[in-house]
């Protein structure tokens, strides 16, 4: 058996892709969690020296992100943290609600065992993170979630648009967790959750979704209006 390919070149082509994806995983995580601002420009100095890299993989992670819908790539701007007014927010939840009430319909006719068994291990892993009061990894966990729910629905197309529209209102989802009561209730939803799943009722799992979503959308209003969710730095 033959090979053309150099080995050295293969071994650096990998490490090229991993620091990529680290690179981005870390950048994403910065723009979910609000350390870089709703708005604010992404300075590539700064990030470099705070990610220890250099301008290439920073750049290929802010295009990815860009097409991801995390970062607004602007003329004369270059790219920024993406920022969403009332209008914007009001319409993509519209959106994304029906596209999770799906999503939960089709998984509690398609989903597995296998997945099902997954879904319950992620759900237990968020309630000890909500325990501990680890925001950052019950979120993480939390996404995982509607992630999983949606891939179980075993639809391409709908996957697709559900992670472009998805993208756009992830640091906001993540900023409605803040507030003990409405994390508590977001809680006792992905309980709702798992037993429609266990269920295999796609009629319970619509319901519970969209009125999850309904609710995200209403605490993300009520931020917005309060001043709560974009720094006044930002405002003007």
């Amino acid at each position: 058996m033959h090979f053309d390919e150099n080995p050295m070149a293969q071994i650096i082509e990998i490490t090229r892709l991993a620091l990529h994806e680290q690179v981005t995983t870390r950048l994403r995580t910065m723009l979910i969690e609000g350390r870089i601002e709703p708005g604010a420009k992404l300075n590539e100095r700064e990030l470099c020296e705070l990610l220890g890299v250099s301008r290439t993989p920073l750049r290929e992670a802010i295009k990815l992100l860009a097409s991801e819908g995390l970062v607004d790539l602007l003329p004369n701007r270059g790219a920024v943290a993406v920022r969403l007014g009332e209008a914007d927010v009001l319409q993509t939840f519209e959106v994304l609600a029906d596209l999770e009430g799906l999503s939960g319909e089709l998984a509690a006719q398609r989903i597995t065992d296998e997945e099902l068994s997954e879904i319950r291990a992620l759900h237990f892993e968020m309630l000890a993170s909500h325990a501990r009061k680890d925001l950052s990894s019950y979120y993480r966990l939390n996404a995982a979630i509607h992630t999983a729910i949606n891939r179980a629905a075993r639809n391409p197309v709908l996957t697709r648009t559900y992670d472009s529209i998805n993208a756009r209102v992830q640091s906001l989802r993540f900023r409605t967790n803040q507030d003990a009561a409405k994390w508590k209730r977001a809680i006792r939803e992905h309980e709702q959750m798992i037993e429609a799943l266990e269920a295999r009722d796609p009629v319970a799992l619509r319901r519970v979704l969209v009125g999850h979503l309904e609710n995200k959308r209403d605490t993300v209003i009520a931020l917005l209006r309060a001043g709560e969710i974009y720094p006044r730095s930002v405002n003007g």
